[in-house]
C-alpha cells in the first residue's frame, strides 16, 4: 500500500538546518536513503523553504480566487516536503516515519488507489 509522509518544518528544525545544516542534512539523507535502500521509496520532493515565500490562493464562496502571500495554514509547522513510500501496511509507515532522526513532524496519509 502506498502512503505519503509529509513532512512539516518546526522551529526546532529549521533552528538546527541554519545552526548546522550539514549534520541536519546528514540524518535527513541517512534516512531517506535506508528507506530508498530498502526497496520502499517511490518518489517525493522537499520544498523550497527559505529562499522564496509561499503564496496562496484561495476560492470565495462565489468562486472568485483571493491570493495572498504565506503558507496556507501559517503558524510554526511549516510544509517542507513529502516522500512517496510503498509498504505492507500502515503500521509499517508509521515504523519508518518515527525512525527519522531530525525535529520534523511527518503525517502518513494513505494514497487514494486508482480503480
Amino acid at each position: 500500500m502506498k502512503y505519503a509522509l509529509v513532512i512539516f518544518e518546526t522551529d526546532e528544525s529549521r533552528d538546527r538546518i541554519q545552526t548546522d545544516r550539514d549534520t541536519h542534512r546528514a540524518a535527513y539523507e541517512s534516512w531517506i536513503g535506508q528507506i530508498a535502500a530498502a526497496g520502499k521509496l517511490v518518489g517525493g520532493d522537499a520544498l523550497d523553504t527559505e529562499q522564496v515565500a509561499a503564496v496562496t490562493v484561495r476560492k470565495t464562496t462565489d468562486g472568485a480566487p483571493i491570493v495572498t502571500g504565506g503558507p496556507a495554514h501559517p503558524g510554526e509547522e511549516t510544509l517542507g516536503g513529502w516522500f512517496v513510500i510503498d509498504v505492507a501496511d500502515r503500521e509499517e509507515a508509521v515504523a519508518l516515519a518515527k525512525a527519522l532522526r531530525t525535529p520534523e513532524t511527518v503525517e502518513i496519509r494513505p494514497l487514494l488507489e486508482s480503480a
